[in-house]
């Protein structure tokens, strides 16, 4: 297994359009998100990359909603995702929409986003699929240049363990297919979804409370008691 750190430097795409059939993974991600958005309360949504800048959120009841990035159009804020400009647990949600694939430190990021999140706060991210079609354009020659096919993929289940790390609930997970073929605008292809070319990650951060419980240290096994008298010496 490959690190997933690497010294290499990683150019992301500033839309989805310089994304072959971008538009495309676009849409099948915002209707996928549709039923999440209703579920999500508070006062602050950070959609950390260029992508996920492009990603229509309107259905989502938090409404102070703050695109970051380095570069790229309609931006709040211009800051790399490695390094938030904001306070600790200052944040209700995040979208990391394919920012995990343009990174050279994921790690780096979720641990980021840990920082800025408030207890269960929610964190949404999507990526390619290595195991899907376009996971083998990145052995062919020529195409494994051009986007997406040169983004960097992890599996679900890798994804997963560095969340399990984190202390994070993983509340929904899913692989679907992208067919622009069909023209279909983004509809979920349920056949063979393991294969399918995205994957969605729904998880909530999770702290166990440090508190003292005054009921825990009542069961706890009470100290044995010397006997009275087992110790003393009687003289006649």
């Amino acid at each position: 297994m490959k690190l997933a750190r690497t010294p290499q430097t990683i150019v992301a795409p500033d839309s989805w359009d310089d994304i072959t059939c971008g538009q495309f993974y676009r849409e099948s991600i915002e209707l996928a998100l549709l039923p999440w958005w209703p579920k999500l309360f508070g006062f602050h949504l950070i959609k950390v990359g260029a992508l996920s800048a492009e990603i229509h959120v309107t259905e989502c009841a938090i409404a102070h909603q703050v695109n970051v990035a380095p570069h790229g159009d309609n931006l709040q804020v211009i800051a790399d995702a490695h390094q938030l400009p904001f306070s600790e647990k200052s944040i209700d949600a995040c979208l990391l929409a394919q920012t995990l694939s343009y990174s050279s430190d994921p790690h780096r990021i979720l641990r980021e986003v840990d920082r800025v999140l408030i207890d269960d706060g929610w964190l949404i991210l999507s990526t390619f699929n290595p195991i899907s079609l376009v996971g083998l354009g990145k052995l062919i020659p020529r195409l494994n240049k051009k986007h997406p096919y040169c983004s960097r993929m992890f599996t679900q289940m890798r994804i997963t363990d560095w969340l399990g790390l984190l202390n994070y609930e993983v509340i929904d997970q899913t692989h679907f297919h992208v067919t622009p073929w069909r023209r279909n605008k983004g509809k979920l292809n349920k056949h063979i979804p393991m294969l399918g070319c995205l994957t969605l990650i729904i998880a909530r951060k999770r702290t166990i409370p440090l508190t003292f419980t005054p009921m825990r240290a009542r069961l706890r096994k009470a100290s044995v008691r010397r006997t009275v008298g087992a110790t003393k010496i009687y003289r006649r």
